[in-house]
């Protein structure tokens, strides 16, 4: 099985080739070192929101509800790549997902036997680094509505990305979809990101990126399709996420990252962690209809998808229904947000933690260097 460390290397280089095992090893000790010192800042301790019950929660908590299981390979050919999943609000036990980069503007309904029950091709749409699906439903129709994000940037060089919204077919066949394309781009420079979320409340769209350094930006309440929208950092993320999901009932998220999940009540109020299956390359993550359980996956042709119990901490409640303050309080920043800080750690710790990021990533970019030549 590839390394996570290795499998970044892979994405990093557009020729995909492989090359000698032999320093594998080493990135993945890297990248586990890089994983233990940007944990930090995004730990429990140091956000004094969360509770003391949720600052000792055990990284295994899923075990204590039962364990992860298989529930399906993709048999579908053309799906080599996915790179998201959400699980269909309105088709009982579909899922949808994208594939990473090769493909066209293509979304693939998937059963839980892992066969394709329909593909959707998005007209209009350029799939230029599609990266993240959301699923959620319209309030005023009652019908579903897909989100598919054109948000990765390897290279942080795009002025602006895309998200493209989708009315979720009533029936299960292949089809062209209209969608309606909404640009954003960040308040301060661009980002690599594979994570996107919507509230299912509010239906407020959500960005994870994908850095040594995470961010979670949440855009406007109202999305305009005549200008770009500007995203606003909201809280802390781990790093090198990889997806994200909001719950069905809006209670919690999760972000997933190559090592492991996190469980979030708001940004920056951290549940707990969830070990995660070994997968080749973790690259989804959703929510089961339900909200009991998190489905995630991997890229790769006829990579598996497994479901993994949450704890009961984190399940949704039969009477549990946000109010519009607790709404409120979800999309407002927290102060450590709007200072861009660590989610209130320490100044000492935030230098430690920079330090070793940043010596971890000069490390990293001399073995990515020797790799290539």
């Amino acid at each position: 099985m590839r390394s996570a460390a290795a499998a970044w290397t892979r994405r990093a280089r557009p020729g995909r080739r492989r090359r000698s095992r032999r320093p594998v090893a080493l990135l993945a000790a890297l990248a586990a070192v890089c994983a233990l010192a940007a944990g930090a800042p995004a730990s429990a301790a140091a956000h004094p929101a969360v509770r003391p019950a949720e600052r000792h929660a055990p990284a295994l908590a899923a075990a204590a509800e039962g364990r992860e299981r298989l529930v399906f390979r993709f048999r579908d050919p053309r799906i080599r790549e996915s790179s998201g999943l959400a699980a269909s609000p309105t088709h009982k036990g579909i899922v949808y997902t994208i594939n990473d980069s090769g493909d066209g503007p293509h979304v693939y309904a998937v059963g839980m036997d892992g066969r394709t029950r329909a593909t959707f091709t998005i007209a209009g749409a350029t799939a230029r680094d599609w990266e993240a699906i959301a699923a959620s439903v319209d309030p005023a129709t009652g019908r579903g509505v897909l989100w598919i994000g054109d948000i990765g940037d390897n290279l942080g060089t795009w002025p602006d990305i895309s998200v493209y919204r989708v009315a979720e077919p009533r029936s299960l066949r292949d089809a062209t979809l209209r969608a309606t394309r909404y640009r954003l781009r960040y308040p301060d420079r661009p980002r690599d990101a594979e994570g996107l979320m919507v509230h299912p409340r509010t239906g407020r769209l959500y960005i994870v990126s994908k850095e040594f350094s995470g961010s979670v930006y949440a855009a406007p309440a109202r999305l305009r399709t005549d200008r770009v929208n500007v995203l606003r950092r909201v809280g802390p993320a781990p790093m090198m996420a990889t997806d994200a999901a909001y719950a069905p009932d809006g209670s919690s998220f999760v972000i997933r990252t190559y090592f492991s999940a996190s469980l979030y009540r708001a940004p920056g109020r951290l549940i707990t962690r969830l070990t995660m299956p070994p997968l080749d390359q973790a690259e989804s993550i959703t929510y089961t209809r339900d909200g009991k359980a998190l489905l995630t996956g991997s890229e790769g042709a006829h990579s598996p998808v497994y479901r993994v119990p949450l704890p009961a901490s984190a399940r949704p409640k039969a009477t549990a229904s946000p109010t519009p303050s607790a709404l409120r309080r979800t999309a407002r920043p927290t102060a450590s947000a709007r200072q861009g800080g660590g989610g209130g750690a320490p100044r000492w710790a935030l230098l430690l933690w920079g330090g070793l990021a940043a010596g971890a990533a000069g490390l990293l970019g001399l073995i990515v260097y020797r790799l290539r030549h």
